[in-house]
């Protein structure tokens, strides 16, 4: 369900929602008790904001959540300041900075996805779907998701962790890469472990999904062990790579990542007895 910046979401709702404002990068929090929240409102028309779109992304328990997109963030309403949205991966509930996530891709989806691919025409909302329609040629086109596989690789009792060239800070991680056109995911998790550190792999074990937004990444998480080879970095990609125990591990990536999941179902499962 999609709102126009003229919609009834904008005025009193006779229950409270949860709104997700965003102006450009940055989400509205509300900071009045010291620790950051989703603003919990019956109504956003007082606040200092010029609501260019407004979709309705889902909802938390019974409470309806909405995607605002906001062009003015120079007044920040009392109590409330904007922030970058990573950050607040580890200071709001897991749900909350979920449905933040989902609000940001949409709202990036219809701020970008504005004229077709194919005939170049101006497209519109398709009003029973999460999708735009060009009126032109009837081309349908549905929020951008990139796949992508990140694998944990064991081999006795220790886990494969790599540094990153990417990475901005000094730890640790399993390794990752996106999945290409016409590859299933486990073949892509073959090719990324060999690309990346020139071992073959076998075992393949589907673990779990994490959606991450930046922008609009699927994470399918997996487990594998290690079949032949010894490692040969690609140094392009990363500077390091090493089998690591459980308890000699380097520095890591935080709770909540899949990476980090990923990690602890390693010591979990492979502690000496």
């Amino acid at each position: 369900m999609a709102h126009s910046c003229s919609s009834p979401a904008l005025h009193e709702h006779t229950t409270p929602a949860f709104w997700f404002i965003f102006h450009k990068n940055r989400i509205l929090i509300d900071v009045r008790t010291g620790k950051p929240k989703i603003p919990l409102l019956r109504a956003i028309e007082h606040l200092p904001l010029e609501p260019v779109s407004i979709s309705h992304v889902g909802s938390i328990g019974d409470i309806d959540c909405y995607a605002v997109e906001s062009l003015k963030s120079a007044e920040s309403p009392e109590g409330m300041e904007y922030s970058e949205l990573r950050p607040l991966f580890t200071l709001l509930p897991d749900r909350h900075f979920s449905m933040a996530g989902k609000a940001f891709q949409i709202i990036e989806w219809d701020r970008t996805y504005r004229f077709c691919p194919r005939c170049g025409a101006v497209v519109t909302k398709k009003p029973d779907d999460r999708a735009k329609i060009c009126p032109s040629c009837g081309l349908v086109s549905y929020p951008p998701v990139t796949p992508a596989i990140i694998v944990a690789v064991v081999r006795d009792g220790k886990i494969l962790l790599a540094h990153s060239r990417r990475f901005k800070f000094a730890f640790y991680s399993v390794l990752a890469g996106f999945v290409e056109p016409g590859e299933t995911l486990e073949e892509c998790v073959h090719r990324e472990v060999r690309e990346e550190v020139g071992i073959e792999i076998a075992d393949i074990k589907y673990f779990g999904s994490l959606p991450w937004p930046f922008p609009n990444v699927l994470m399918a998480g997996f487990t594998a062990s290690h079949a032949s080879g010894e490692i040969a970095i690609d140094t392009s990609e990363l500077t390091d790579a090493g089998w690591y125990s459980p308890d000699d591990l380097p520095a890591i990536p935080g709770k909540g990542t899949i990476a980090r999941q990923l990690i602890d179902w390693f010591t979990a499962n492979h502690r000496p007895r």
